[in-house]
C-alpha cells in the first residue's frame, strides 16, 4: 500500500497510468508486440522483486535487557538504501501480530503517531547518521517485545531489520557457555562432515552465529546462507556447519557466538590423527556431548529439509495453480 504522503509528493506517479494511451491500429497493439514485452515485463520485474529482497536494514542489537524505569534506545542502518523518506518502526509480542508505533521522515525528523499504538506516547524516535533510533524514555513490562524498523524499496516492496527483542526484567545479563565438536552424520559417507557449535547457559537465550576459517594467514568470513543450519531448544542453541572432509583437513574452523553479554568464540584445530581438537571459552565446557544428543541433533536436521522441501512444492503447486 502506498504511503498517502508519498503519492501526494509524487502526482506523476498518480497519473501516470491515465496519460498513457495508444491509438487503435498502433503496433503496441499487435500480438507480436504483447507477446515480447510480457516477458520481458515480467523478468525486469523479477529481477527488481530480488534486489529487493536481499536488501535489509540493519540492527546490530539482537537483545537488550533493561530494568522496569530504565531507558533503551533501539538503532537502524541502512537507511540510505531507502526509495522513500520514511522510516517506520514496528513492534511485535510473542503472541500477537506485527503492530506500527510511528513513522519518522528522515529529512526532517518530523515523527507521525496517527497509527493509533495503545503506547504511542511512550515512544519517540531521532535521526542518526545512515539511520534511526527509536526510544523508549521509561520502560515498563509491557514493552517487552521486538522492535523492527521498515522503509520501501524500489515503491513496492517493504525491507526490514532483523528485529531487536527487549527483555524486561531484573536478571543479569550472562554470557553463553560455547562448545564445537565433529558430528557423524550420512552426509560423512558423502565426503562430507559436519561441525556443531552449541551455546548454553546464557541469558537471555537468544544468540547469532557466525562462520569462520583460516588457514595459515588468510581468515575468510563463511557467508550465513551458506550449508549451515541453526536448531533451538531449551536452555541451548546449536549451530550445524556442513564442511567438505578436505576442506576440515585444511581449514582451522571458528564459531563465533554473538549475544548481548559479548562474542564468544570457539576454535577448533587439527590434530595429528586427523582428529579434531576442541578449544572453547569455558574449559569446562570442552566436554563432548552424548551419543543421543548427537543423533537426535542429525534427525532434528533431516526433518527440517524435508519439510522444507515439502514447503516448496507445496508453494510451487499453489503458484502453479
Amino acid at each position: 500500500m502506498w504511503p498517502s504522503s508519498d503519492l501526494a509528493a509524487r502526482p506523476g506517479l498518480a497519473s501516470a497510468a491515465s496519460e498513457r494511451h495508444f491509438s487503435p491500429g498502433s503496433p503496441e497493439e499487435t500480438p507480436l508486440h504483447k507477446m515480447l514485452f510480457l516477458p520481458a515485463a515480467a523478468l525486469c520485474c523479477l529481477c527488481s522483486a530480488l534486489v529487493a529482497m536481499a536488501a535489509q536494514l540493519i540492527q546490530d542489537d539482537l537483545t537488550l535487557t533493561r530494568r522496569v524505569d530504565g531507558d533503551v534506545s533501539f538503532s537502524c542502518r541502512g537507511t540510505e538504501q531507502c526509495d522513500s523518506d520514511y522510516v517506520w518502526w514496528y513492534q511485535k509480542k510473542d503472541t500477537e501480530t506485527f503492530t506500527r508505533i510511528l513513522d519518522i521522515d528522515r529529512r526532517n525528523g518530523q515523527l507521525d503517531y496517527r497509527y493509533n499504538h495503545p503506547q504511542k506516547n511512550d515512544f519517540s524516535a531521532v535521526n542518526i547518521q545512515n539511520g534511526c533510533e527509536l526510544k523508549i524514555q521509561r520502560v515498563k513490562l509491557l514493552h517487552s517485545a521486538t522492535y523492527y524498523c521498515s522503509c520501501y524499496k524500489s515503491w513496492y516492496h517493504l525491507i526490514f531489520g532483523s528485529g531487536t527483542k527487549l527483555v524486561v526484567t531484573d536478571e543479569q545479563v550472562v554470557k553463553p557457555v560455547v562448545s564445537v565438536y565433529p558430528a557423524a552424520s550420512r552426509a560423512h559417507l558423502e565426503g562430507r562432515s559436519s561441525l556443531l557449535c552449541v551455546a548454553s547457559a546464557m541469558f537471555p537465550p537468544l544468540v547469532r552465529f557466525s562462520w569462520k576459517r583460516r588457514r595459515q594467514d588468510q581468515v575468510e568470513q563463511l557467508p550465513a546462507e551458506g550449508e549451515q543450519l541453526e536448531l533451538r531448544e531449551s536452555g541451548r542453541n546449536v549451530a550445524i556447519l556442513l564442511v567438505n572432509r578436505d576442506d576440515r583437513h585444511t581449514y582451522k574452523y571458528c564459531c563465533s557466538v554473538q549475544h548481548e553479554g559479548g562474542t564468544v568464540e570457539a576454535p577448533t584445530e587439527q590434530g595429528n590423527e586427523g582428529l579434531v581438537t576442541v578449544f572453547s571459552s569455558d574449559p569446562a565446557s570442552s566436554l563432548g556431548p552424548c551419543q543421543h544428543q548427537v543423533k537426535l541433533l542429525c534427525v532434528l536436521y533431516t526433518v527440517l529439509i524435508v519439510k522444507s522441501l515439502v514447503y516448496c512444492c507445496g508453494l510451487s503447486l499453489l503458484r502453479i495453480l
